[in-house]
């Protein structure tokens, strides 16, 4: 394709350095919000895995293209599909119909930019932009095999909007994994995947879903950058059904950009921060305006409760992978929070965890009986959107219903735990955030802990950071003792859940 305008999105935002390491290592830690519920376990694959994708032609079997729209589904039962080892599950349908973005400008619409003095964040918008326009009409091939009413869908079509920074054009694309229900494990060999295009090649980065699935591509030894992605979202009772050629038929393309090196900046990263501080206080806001009382501490009200500071921090420890954040530190939240600095509410909204945890908070909703429904029943005047897949999907809908569950959470706790909350709520929101992660069970672990290594809840302080030859191994918490606070290791009570305190003790000051 030839040279293409760019898509002109004019956000400025304040330039903050991003974030930096301050950790060496943590045990392997799941996501997901539980009120005395099983853990949820999110494993999001994080492993660069390249694989031998192989060229093909594409006029073999019968075709069924996404030309015809897909029938509205909101009010249709998703049943649940069977748990991916990786973590990405199949989003429900009702998720991917029920967004709210306008229609992308035409390219004929777009006017030519002049790159020259503009900042990379605002380059970066316009580039992901023109990659939507790009994808917009491009149709995804559905090929299904087999006679006689055994037809099988062959695999899950991709299509990928790829810039040459060399050439200054546009190229298209696809690829095709396989079908779900995806059986695949990083570290266990390569993701199966074949390129559809001929002098592309590819190599798979991460995931399987519509979240995090992501390749890196190059042609003729020019690495191409990644601006944008068209993913379908089947029908989960279709899948089930093995009714391919219908789940083909209705199945919902979506275009979104899961995050990939080139879209890293320093001012989306300080953007994303801002951003999720500005939601999570504009929910408090709505929730304080409603005088919503906690139930943790009678006669106050909720809003008061639970920082913003502390709802922002859970939004990205949520969606930090757990592999990236034991080979990174602190650099892997950069990359979540550079995904809300660019996509704001769309960010994270197709996270689906192995244990059907939805949205950028992680809720789940057991056909009406999980965490989600649980807290639009206890917090009703709070004013949840009751319908689940909307709601944990929309950010300020899902950070209130955090909000709720942090202060349920609390309320569970002894006096003693609530009292030193509610002198130093950042510090000892290690409690919540423990139950948050884990239930009740892990605060009265954590409890022991701290009562086992001789830590009273009073000396407990915000994180520092280790000096170099540090025998401390994390996680950890820290104390004050006399002028000096120092870091001590939390004895082994569940290392998924220690693993997740640290990862909250290490980003807290950002939102500071």
């Amino acid at each position: 394709m030839d040279d293409a305008p760019f898509a002109s999105i004019m956000v400025m935002m304040s330039f903050l350095p991003p974030v930096s390491a301050l950790m060496s290592s943590f045990a392997r830690v799941p996501r997901g919000a539980s009120f005395a519920l099983p853990l949820l376990v999110i494993s999001i694959c994080s492993g660069c895995i390249s694989s031998g994708g192989r060229i093909e032609p594409v006029d073999d079997p019968p075709i069924v293209s996404d030309a015809a729209p897909a029938p509205l589904l909101h009010d249709v039962p998703m049943a649940a599909s069977g748990s991916k080892s990786e973590g990405d599950s199949e989003v429900p349908v009702a998720v991917a119909e029920s967004e709210q973005h306008e229609a992308p400008p035409k390219p004929g619409d777009l006017t030519e930019l002049i790159v020259r003095g503009r900042t990379r964040d605002l380059v970066i918008r316009d580039l992901v932009a023109e990659g939507q326009v790009q994808l917009r009409d491009v149709q995804l091939q559905y090929v299904l095999t087999g006679k006689d009413g055994h037809e099988v869908l062959r695999g899950r079509p991709v299509a990928f909007a790829l810039w040459s920074e060399s050439q200054k054009n546009w190229t298209i694309a696809h690829l095709e994994i396989p079908r779900p229900p995806v059986k695949w494990k990083p570290g266990r060999g390569e993701l199966p995947f074949t390129v559809r295009t001929p002098g592309i090649e590819a190599r798979h980065v991460k995931g399987t879903g519509a979240e995090r699935l992501m390749f890196t591509f190059s042609r003729d030894g020019e690495e191409l950058k990644v601006y944008g992605r068209k993913f379908p979202v089947f029908d989960n009772t279709l899948i089930k059904k093995k009714r391919w050629r219908e789940a083909a038929a209705t199945a919902r393309p979506i275009v979104y950009l899961p995050f990939t090196r080139d879209t890293l900046d320093p001012r989306l990263i300080t953007g994303g921060r801002d951003f999720l501080l500005a939601t999570a206080r504009s929910a408090l806001d709505e929730l304080r305006e409603a005088g919503v009382p906690s139930d943790a501490f009678p006669g106050e009200l909720l809003a008061d409760v639970i920082p913003a500071e502390v709802i922002a921090t859970l939004a990205v420890i949520e969606q930090t992978d757990d592999e990236d954040f034991l080979e990174k530190g602190t650099d892997a939240f950069d990359e979540v929070l550079s995904q809300y600095g660019l996509k704001r509410d769309e960010a994270y909204r197709y996270s689906v965890s192995s244990a059907k945890a939805l949205g950028p908070m992680q809720f789940t909703d057991r056909r009406g009986h999980g965490t989600y429904s649980f807290v639009v029943r206890s917090c009703r005047g709070a004013q949840l959107d009751p319908n689940f897949e909307r709601g944990s999907t929309r950010l300020r809908n899902a950070m209130k219903a955090a909000v709720c569950l942090l202060d349920i959470e609390l309320s569970q706790m002894n006096s003693e735990i609530r009292a030193a909350y509610r002198a130093k709520p950042d510090v000892l929101g290690i409690f919540p955030v423990a139950a948050y992660n884990g239930g009740g069970r892990n605060v009265a672990k954590l409890y022991r802990a701290l009562n086992r290594m001789g830590v009273r809840l009073e000396e407990l302080r915000r994180a520092g950071q280790l000096p170099p030859g540090s025998a401390v191994v994390c996680p950890c918490v820290w104390r004050e003792e006399g002028s000096l606070v120092q870091a001590v290791s939390i004895p082994r009570y569940n290392r998924e859940n220690s693993g997740y305190i640290e990862k909250y003790q290490s980003i807290l000051s950002l939102f500071d």
